[in-house]
Formats: structure tokens, sequence, C-alpha cells
């Protein structure tokens, strides 16, 4: 896929929002819960999407 730069900024600029916001409630969720195994999940596929921008602007870059 072919994405502009400004666009990969941008959806960079949201992910690291996000991640840093659910990193900063997991302490407060309840071990073995639910909510928690939600939410560590959910902070994973960020940072997998967060590592695949980085990797396309990468690709970008080198063009």
């Amino acid at each position: 896929m072919n994405h502009r730069k400004e666009e990969l900024n941008e959806a960079k600029v949201a992910i690291m929002s996000l991640l840093s916001k659910c990193k900063k409630a997991l302490p407060n969720l309840k071990e073995n819960s639910s909510q928690q195994t939600l939410l560590e999940r959910r902070i994973n596929a960020l940072q997998i999407a967060l590592n695949l921008i980085e990797k396309a602007q990468l690709e970008s870059a080198n063009n």
C-alpha cells in the first residue's frame, strides 16, 4: 500500500497517543480480569501497528 508521508505521520501520532493511554490505564485494572486481558491485547496490536508504520516510513525514505 502506498500512503503519503503525512498520513503515516498522523497515524503514528494517533497510535502513540492511544498506546500511552492504554499503558497508563493497565495498572488500574484488576489482575487476571477480562478487562486486563483485553487491554494487553490492544497494547500488543497497537505496538504491531506502530512497528508496521515505522517500517513503511523507512521503506518510503529509502525509495
